[in-house]
């Protein structure tokens, strides 16, 4: 078995999920909770920069971040399944990091009011995340991505991304993007892994 270290609400574990359910490979991975606060979780010797998503394999040997537990869990599955092979894969990783750009940005804004007191928070820094937002969600709201029979990993990234928006923001970000809209609910009714992973806390 393969050993997953994420937590239920991150993006980037809802991500591989989402992927590892496409594949098919969801039945051999074990999914184990990590607390990125706690220094006596064993996330910090899986991954010495204590982040998640990890995989750990069956040898012990880890993997992360995100992108490159898909890649592997692509590579596992026969390859060229989420992440094409050729000129399309340039597309799609590309999506692929605007949307996990978006959701860096959205943590960012997420940790500077949990973590840091009122009196020592940035406004001007918080905004400068949530203007890294706005501007790729204007980018897309343009020419929202379309797929062909399957998922690959750009669209599976930015269904993660606008569910991580929903989750922390309220769902703000819909009054202003109706084409995402539509194009998240389309995601969700074609992909079951979507509403699978949806975290429910």
């Amino acid at each position: 078995m393969l050993t997953l270290r994420s937590s239920p609400a991150s993006p980037f574990g809802r991500k591989v999920k989402i992927a590892a359910l496409e594949l098919g490979l969801m039945d051999t991975i074990e999914i184990v909770a990590a607390d990125t606060n706690d220094p006596a979780d064993p996330l910090r010797q899986q991954n010495p920069l204590g982040k998640i998503p990890t995989l750990v394999l069956e040898d012990g040997t880890t993997l992360f971040d995100s992108r490159v537990i898909v890649d592997y869990l692509d590579h596992l599955a026969g390859g060229g399944k989420i992440i094409p092979a050729g000129e399309a894969r340039f597309p799609q990783l590309r999506l692929q990091a605007l949307a996990d750009g978006i959701c860096d940005a959205a943590l960012l804004q997420v940790y500077e009011t949990r973590f840091r007191p009122e009196e020592g928070r940035n406004a001007a820094w918080v905004s400068n995340q949530a203007g890294k937002v706005s501007r790729a969600l204007i980018a897309l709201e343009v020419a929202p991505p379309a797929y062909p029979d399957r998922p690959r990993i750009g669209e599976i990234a930015l269904a993660s991304a606008l569910g991580y928006l929903d989750l922390r923001f309220a769902g703000t970000w819909r009054a202003e993007y109706p084409a995402l809209v539509a194009w998240l609910d389309a995601f969700a009714a074609k992909v079951p892994a979507f509403e699978e992973t949806r975290f429910k806390g």
